[in-house]
């Protein structure tokens, strides 16, 4: 039986180079026969977490959006994939508004085991991605038995489907998502 795998694509532009690597793993892990489905986030309400913790004690946050139903999704998956560009090397500001409205998943019973980020950056150093691995690994601790199984630095990609040149990093996206 196939695992039930989550992408989130997190760019606030359609079909950006972050997207296009979030097909490419979608696209791995369809052929090795997993439920997979991507969520788009550039069409989606989201707003800022209010810091209240009352999600805390009814597991539900207070601000009714679409992080609502996304995050339900995320309790339900047993992978996700974060597909990000990195913005003043970091993750965008979309992703990390999700991360914090994720509050709700802290004292549940969550299924995600396996977490996956997928970077682009017009920076051709790898480097230039660190902080967004790193801030998503703070949030990972926050989650135990959750880990970092995988990252994708597509650098070099400054330009809108500038990512469809860089072989290396389509091919890494394709074959991790199907060894999920």
């Amino acid at each position: 039986m196939g695992k039930k795998v989550l992408i989130l694509s997190t760019s606030p532009r359609a079909g950006g180079n972050s997207e296009i690597l979030a097909d490419e793993f979608m696209r791995g892990t369809a052929e090795a026969g997993h439920d997979v489905n991507k969520i788009c986030l550039y069409d989606k309400k989201i707003n800022f977490c209010k810091g209240c913790l009352a999600c805390q004690a009814t597991r539900k946050c207070v601000i009714h959006d679409d992080a609502e139903t996304i995050v339900a999704q995320m309790k339900q998956a047993d992978v996700l994939v974060f597909a990000t560009p990195i913005y003043f090397y970091e993750m965008s500001g979309q992703m990390k508004t999700l991360l914090d409205r994720t509050n709700p998943l802290f004292p549940a019973k969550y299924a995600f085991g396996g977490v996956y980020l997928l970077a682009t950056s017009a920076d051709g150093d790898a480097a230039s991605m660190d902080g967004a691995v790193k801030g998503l690994e703070g949030w990972i601790s926050c989650f135990p038995p959750a880990r970092l199984a995988g990252v994708v630095r597509g650098t070099g990609a400054d330009e809108k489907g500038a990512i469809r040149d860089k072989a290396g990093a389509l091919a890494e996206a394709y074959e991790m998502g199907k060894n999920v």
